[in-house]
């Protein structure tokens, strides 16, 4: 939904309160001058919305006396969709800076829902526990993912002032690739023309957006084989790890696509079979899942996990052969 028609909804809501409202304070609550109001009452009548006007200095707007907006009609199995996705969206991070958005689109639907319903509801959300814990740390703005968002679907560059990890301030022209969602956090991703190679950012380190100087709008093509997801998850599972790994595994991209999540490292076309390009902490804890895939595999890099590979098979060795050629028997007194 575009901010202005989420604005237009919300004078809709101030409305509905009741009474008479002025022109001023209606600006205020939503954000905008007085002339903007003037348009979205009109874009309210233009929907049939029976909007009633006052002039003068202490002019404003009202509802038609006795006028109601119909009830929402959901059937039950849409209403369970709609309630739980909003305590699930909450839950997972996915809600904006505003915490209130949640509860207050919770409150919203249960007021127009019927009664027995809406309590049926309550009764769901007062009893339901679960199992993973809820998603705690800076939200992303919804302006800034709306902004985003209309990016990657005009392809417009846009400009944004982002803060690093370690505090460092700098401002980013970048051809936007696509936005994922990852671990409780929102990440974008795409061109940065700056360092002239794709890279990913937080979402809530973005101050703000701004779109290009036009010189790049809608100009810009993202590589067809660019997968967003893999390029955002593969590069945050790298992040800090102290050995970088490459392993040919003799199988197929399909097959290593399937039993691999993004997570693990970045897969590509070998002549021998399937290059992984990783980052590791442990290169022992690297050597038990090449074993545990059950493929044939090359390790091209570091030297320090053929090593490691080759300790594990002698562990193994030993731990098959260990008592082999005895035999459990009765014992004899």
């Amino acid at each position: 939904m575009s901010r202005p028609t989420a604005r237009v909804l919300a004078m809709l809501e101030l409305l509905q309160a009741g009474g008479q409202r002025t022109v001023g304070d209606l600006a205020a609550r939503l954000g905008v001058d007085e002339r903007t109001v003037r348009r979205y009452a009109e874009h309210l009548a233009d929907l049939g919305i029976p909007v009633q006007a006052q002039r003068g200095r202490y002019g404003g707007y009202r509802l038609s006396p006795g006028y109601k907006l119909p009830p929402l009609m959901l059937t039950d199995d849409e209403a369970v969709a709609v309630v739980l996705g909003l305590r699930a969206a909450e839950r997972a991070g996915l809600a904006t800076t505003d915490h209130s958005a949640t509860a207050s689109a919770l409150a919203k639907v249960s007021r127009v829902l019927p009664r027995s319903l809406g309590q049926r509801l309550d009764s769901l959300l007062s009893s339901a526990r679960f199992t993973t814990p809820a998603r705690t740390g800076s939200p992303a703005g919804a302006d800034t993912l709306l902004d985003l968002a209309w990016a990657v679907q005009a392809r417009r560059t846009v400009v944004i002032d982002y803060t690093a990890w370690d505090g460092q301030e700098s401002q980013r022209e970048l051809d936007l690739y696509g936005l994922v969602f990852h671990s409780g956090r929102w990440y974008a991703t795409g061109h940065d023309h700056g360092r002239d190679e794709v890279r990913t950012f937080r979402l809530d380190r973005i101050a703000s957006v701004r779109q290009g100087d036009g010189s790049h709008d809608g100009s810009y093509v993202v590589p067809a084989d660019f997968d967003a997801t893999v390029q955002v998850v593969s590069g945050i599972a790298a992040v800090g790890w102290s050995h970088e790994v490459a392993v040919v595994l003799r199988t197929t991209l399909a097959a290593a696509s399937e039993r691999l999540p993004p997570s693990v490292g970045r897969l590509g076309e070998h002549l021998d079979g399937v290059l992984l390009q990783t980052r590791v902490e442990h290169l022992d804890g690297m050597a038990r899942m090449l074993a545990g895939l059950g493929w044939d595999f090359e390790v091209i890099t570091p030297d320090a996990l053929r090593e490691e590979v080759l300790a594990l098979s002698e562990r193994l060795r030993a731990g098959a052969v260990r008592g082999a050629g005895t035999t459990a028997g009765p014992r004899r007194s």
